[in-house]
């Protein structure tokens, strides 16, 4: 049985070789990539919702070079603090599967029994997902309609996504924790010194959310060296700095030959009450 439901009707969905299959007879066929495609035409913003093939093979690079691995050990850490036995943990807003697939190894190897699940709303970014890691069931979908049964997740994982917070406190089971990575308050600034003739520093606040009890804030901060410029375009491609910056900014960046950066990250750690 698959961790996801139909959504059309809501029912369960049964995993075959080819498809997943709803007792009301709705299908979706598996791609050859691994990842299921549940995201209905009334659902889409655009034919092609989500990260383009050019930002997905970015983040795919960049990140599988390590870059942003302190982020991913935290991440790890925190979550096999809080998995017990049986647990079921969604991604929402996966990506290219790197943290997935971090998150997924880690409770492995330890011995854990879990079952986890990634959705994206970019099958482009999907087919890099479901490659990275066969064990977790991934499906195009949007964090504002999961293809979830609701209370089921005990541990849900937002990184940089969409804060869909209605769907997050359906799926979460009472006492689910609910993880949400953001920026920190210099995170990339030598690049936004680079880019911007006026950067700014990130917001940095505690923010409450309705039906969430806070439990910690976890600051992830360390220094990075992009030592050539396909490493510094593959960055800036995966950032929103990409589609709102100055022609000047991106030619400033294009004469770079090396780029020391800090990388922060805040992440928050909530229970659902």
């Amino acid at each position: 049985m698959s961790l996801f439901c139909c959504p059309v009707c809501g029912g369960p969905l049964e995993r075959g070789e080819r498809a997943c299959a709803c007792p009301a007879g709705h299908s979706y066929d598996i791609a050859k990539e691994g990842y299921t495609y549940l995201l209905p035409p009334n659902q889409k913003h655009s034919q092609a919702p989500g990260d383009d093939r050019q930002m997905a093979r970015a983040r795919r690079e960049f990140l599988s070079r390590g870059y942003y691995e302190p982020l991913l050990n935290t991440l790890c850490c925190e979550t096999l603090t809080r998995c017990g036995e049986e647990s079921v943990i969604l991604d929402a807003g996966c990506g290219e599967g790197y943290y997935t697939a971090g998150i997924y190894r880690t409770l492995r190897d330890a011995g854990r029994r879990f079952r986890m699940a990634g959705v994206d709303i970019s099958k482009f970014i999907l087919r890099a997902a479901a490659k990275r890691e066969s064990g977790v069931e991934f499906a195009v979908a949007s964090s504002y309609r999961l293809p979830l049964a609701g209370g089921g997740v005990d541990l849900l994982l937002n990184c940089f996504s969409p804060l869909a917070l209605e769907e997050f406190r359906r799926v979460l089971r009472p006492g689910g924790v609910f993880l949400y990575v953001v920026p920190g308050p210099k995170h990339l600034w030598e690049l936004k010194r680079v880019l911007y003739d006026r950067p700014y520093l990130n917001e940095e606040r505690e923010t409450p959310y309705e039906g969430f009890a806070y439990e910690r804030i976890v600051p992830v901060d360390a220094e990075i060296t992009l030592s050539n410029q396909a490493d510094i375009q593959n960055l800036f491609c995966m950032t929103p700095y990409y589609w709102k910056t100055p022609r000047s900014g991106a030619e400033r960046l294009l004469a770079l030959e090396s780029l020391e950066a800090t990388i922060s990250f805040r992440v928050h750690i909530f229970r659902k009450l």
